[in-house]
């Protein structure tokens, strides 16, 4: 999909609600760390004021009101720490003075306007025992952040090949009605056997048995994987950014 492309969708939003936090955003989507922090996901949240974020063995995401004002950024200092650095995944305003962009990217949001879902026959349920798994699959493979306790937030599937797990994916950010699919993820021996996609159904599969719409977020560069997911059933919504920023003081 072209460049062009990406940008007519920027920012186009579908559905009504909203959510709370004093926020008059259209759809849950638009900050969707933030409405799942402040929805179904609210029992990993740590919270000052309006300001929320996982637990850090969690999930490092977090989220700020739309239109966060200065006391949002007071909040978000004091709860990260001086120096901290900390991402701002969609983030469309600018910053307050000191603080220092450390990260930037553009992404894309696609949602489920039509996939093929179905369980997979060799997938199995990864729980607590398989982290240490999990983790060493993620480091070699960076599909984006995982954290210890990452596999509480939802279903993860993997598959295994002689006993060792090869492919996964699984659920992260449950904004209300809607389920991200994040950690998408293949061995490089082997990749070219259409695990993730084959993964990526099943983890779809779970979510709309439970009355939810699947989405997920990639890099807008990555366009092999946004053809792909495209492929799969999902349809851009919109381009997006992520964002890291240092919170002004303490050391670099």
């Amino acid at each position: 999909m072209s460049g062009t492309g990406l940008e007519a969708l920027n920012g186009v939003a579908g559905g009504g609600g909203s959510l709370g936090g004093g926020s008059s955003l259209v759809h849950p989507l638009d900050n969707p760390a933030y409405a799942a922090l402040n929805g179904p996901h609210a029992r990993f949240a740590e919270r000052r004021g309006r300001v929320v974020r996982y637990q850090l063995d969690v999930s490092p995401w977090l989220g700020l009101p739309e239109a966060p004002e200065p006391g949002d950024w007071a909040d978000l200092a004091a709860l990260a720490g001086a120096g901290a650095e900390v991402p701002l995944p969609g983030v469309r305003v600018a910053l307050p003075a000191g603080w220092e962009v450390t990260f930037d990217m553009e992404g894309v949001q696609l949602v489920d306007d039509g996939v093929d879902a179905a369980p997979d026959p060799e997938a199995v349920r990864l729980g607590a025992e398989d982290v240490p798994e999990m983790l060493d699959l993620v480091a070699r493979t960076q599909p984006g952040p995982f954290l210890p306790r990452t596999v509480e937030l939802g279903t993860y599937l993997g598959i295994r090949r002689g006993g060792a797990l090869v492919a996964m994916a699984g659920e992260r950010l449950r904004p209300p009605g809607w389920t991200e699919i994040s950690a998408v993820c293949t061995d490089p021996a082997y990749r070219g056997e259409g695990l993730a996609s084959r993964l990526v159904l099943a983890v779809a599969f779970g979510i709309r048995s439970r009355g939810e719409t699947p989405f997920l977020h990639t890099s807008a560069r990555n366009t092999g994987a946004i053809r792909l997911y495209e492929t799969l059933g999902f349809r851009l919504r919109r381009t997006t950014r992520f964002v890291s920023a240092r919170v002004p003081g303490g050391a670099a």
